[in-house]
């Protein structure tokens, strides 16, 4: 059972465009199924964390108003902020995480997590190392996508579904 899902943000939560105003601050886009589909995890029980290799102020912003607790920006080895994480959250890496992420720097992750996942518009050797390809684009409700096969692997999607009946 997932216990623990982990999204890259770049090119996964995004569609990897990073925008900049004349005054240097930052854009991004973010889609609102996958932000649905995150509440739908926690519903589940299932904690959300992000482990980004970029600092950025609006990703901190798109998770504290999505209420997840564990943001990491900024971490060049996402395996050993991962393998930290499970440890001090008492979750099996291989048993009991997910991840979705979409390039090279994700790799080391997506081989050791218990369920990966990969957005369409991934390179063809991130899309041979995961369990699920999502039909979708990064940016563009991959995440929702991955979340629902996550609840569906761990056979809570139909309670899911029911509660917002």
């Amino acid at each position: 059972m997932i216990k623990l899902l982990v999204l890259d943000v770049d090119g996964v939560l995004t569609d990897g465009k990073i925008i900049y105003t004349e005054s240097g601050h930052e854009i991004k886009n973010f889609n609102v199924r996958d932000g649905l589909g995150i509440k739908m995890a926690q519903k589940a029980n299932i904690t959300v964390a992000i482990i980004s290799g970029r600092e950025s102020r609006v990703t901190e912003l798109r998770a504290k108003e999505l209420k997840i607790e564990h943001v990491f920006t900024g971490i060049d080895n996402k395996l050993d902020c991962l393998d930290k994480l499970c440890e001090k959250l008492g979750i099996v890496l291989d048993k009991e995480t997910a991840f979705i992420g979409d390039d090279i720097n994700d790799i080391a992750i997506l081989k050791r997590c218990a369920f990966s996942g990969t957005v369409a518009d991934a390179p063809y050797y991130i899309k041979k190392e995961v369990n699920f390809v999502s039909n979708f684009k990064g940016g563009k409700g991959a995440v929702r996508e991955f979340i629902e096969a996550i609840l569906m692997r761990n056979e809570q999607w139909e309670d899911i579904y029911k509660s917002y009946l």
